[in-house]
């Protein structure tokens, strides 16, 4: 059978299963533009099952382009809550209100202006043209790669520009005339149910027989990927303040910058354990030192704060780095009377395990297996592992410290853009927070770390 052959067995075959054995997913129910764009943005890195709850709630709250371009980015980020990739709900407003400026509120049918659109690729461009207005276009994501490089044998690295340009090519020359819609879910389709990365099921698929990559025996290899680089991980201390007095019964959060990573969402305060715990080999802090450093790290935004012990272990986890947080129940204190000594308790901490750490690297005594992503604290029985991911391509950026007194630590939240308040349980409901940070302060509301001791 020739390549053309080869093609059009491909496109025939697959229509038919499609269209037997395609899932009832909501955005497909109508062919709605706006619909297949918020689904398109929500689909990507996340699954089909996660997506679905979060879809249906999204579009009842913001049902038109109008309403979401409209809408606060605080309720948008909250409707976001818990489905990673924040910049994807903002670049995604900041669209819907391109649409209302540049095209009357209607999504263009352009690929040009739809290319335009704030958040959109040649992926996702392709997914609205052709799902939505049934226009030929090609959209090749990972999935469609990967079927593309098993069916034809194609050995080319699929992280490269051209390998994509390659297969957008192949695609679009594999669409039946007047089919685009359904053939391009019907590929998208194979590749999430049947020709899946690790165990494609061969006996099952609609075009096992053509497939080159399987007479071959290379379902298995394919596609050819080179391997990204792997994570930086970063050990950080996380402080749950519990307030007393007027904040009794609420927890100290701050909101991040402006710009940056997990911009303007909510957070429990932090800190860096140090530059040298940022490495693989870096060991996590001991309590004494860490939570010396993380009250150092409050007062030095003006908040007198005591550690009490070590709450919980947690890890966030980026597309470009990994937080390992240890997780610290303190209590708000007296800051006239306090904070002189958090300060020289920091200072004093701080010096002595930097000292620690410059004996064991002058003696070569680090371990090259030292490095842990949690720790264990035997006698704590609420401690417990917590395991969010939260891939965005964004680097957290951290600052030095301007007090003599706290000149040598790193720390997170200094800085303009920063802004503390005191919250409750109630306040959760309105405020849009990174998962794991959701997870952390609905645990203590929760009386999860009640029983925390030094």
């Amino acid at each position: 059978m020739g390549l053309q052959e080869q093609k059009l067995h491909f496109s025939v075959n697959l229509l038919d299963w499609y269209m037997i054995n395609r899932r009832d997913l909501p955005w497909r129910r109508h062919n709605n533009p706006y619909f297949t764009w918020v689904s398109e943005i929500m689909l990507q890195q996340t699954r089909v099952d996660t997506v679905i709850p979060y879809f249906n709630r999204f579009i009842g709250n913001f049902p038109t382009v109008q309403a979401l371009a409209e809408a606060p980015e605080e309720d948008v980020l909250k409707n976001w809550e818990g489905l990673g990739y924040y910049s994807r709900a903002r670049n995604l407003q900041t669209a819907a209100r391109q649409v209302m400026e540049l095209h009357g509120g209607e999504m263009p049918q352009d690929k040009q202006a739809v290319f335009a659109l704030k958040g959109v690729g040649p992926y996702t461009a392709g997914a609205i043209l052709s799902i939505a207005f049934n226009q030929p276009q090609p959209a090749v994501d990972g999935n469609v790669m990967r079927v593309l490089s098993r069916y034809f044998l194609i050995d080319e690295d699929i992280m490269k520009g051209s390998t994509r340009v390659l297969m957008e090519e192949l695609a679009g020359e594999l669409i039946p005339e007047g089919r685009a819609r359904d053939f391009n879910q019907a590929l998208m389709e194979l590749g999430a149910l049947v020709c899946t990365p690790k165990a494609p099921h061969c006996l099952t698929c609609p075009v096992m027989e053509q497939c080159s990559g399987r007479i071959a025996g290379r379902e298995l290899t394919l596609p050819v990927k080179t391997k990204a680089k792997p994570p930086r991980p970063e050990q950080r201390l996380v402080a749950i303040v519990e307030g007393r007095g007027d904040h009794r019964g609420q927890v100290l959060v701050r909101q991040r910058p402006d710009t940056g990573l997990l911009a303007r969402m909510w957070e429990l305060p932090h800190v860096l354990a140090a530059p040298a715990a940022a490495s693989k080999k870096a060991a996590p802090l001991a309590d004494e030192p860490a939570m010396a450093l993380l009250a150092g790290s409050l007062w030095a935004e003006g908040f007198a704060a005591r550690p009490e012990g070590l709450a919980t272990h947690a890890e966030h986890v980026f597309s470009h780095i990994v937080w390992s947080l240890q997780v610290y129940k303190c209590t708000e204190q007296d800051q006239s009377s306090e904070l002189p000594l958090i300060a020289l308790e920091a200072r004093a901490a701080y010096d002595a395990q930097a000292a620690a750490r410059e004996d064991a690297a002058s003696s070569s005594a680090v371990s090259p297996d030292s490095g842990t992503t949690h720790l264990s604290q035997p006698g704590i029985p609420h401690a417990q592992n917590i395991s969010t991911s939260l891939n965005d391509g964004e680097l957290l950026a951290t600052s030095d410290v301007s007090d003599p007194a706290l000149s040598t630590l790193t720390l997170t939240g200094k800085g303009d853009g920063l802004t503390y308040r005191w919250i409750g349980p109630e306040d959760m409901d309105k405020m849009a927070f990174p998962n794991i940070f959701l997870k952390l302060i609905s645990s203590y509301f929760a009386g999860a770390y009640d029983q925390v001791n030094d």
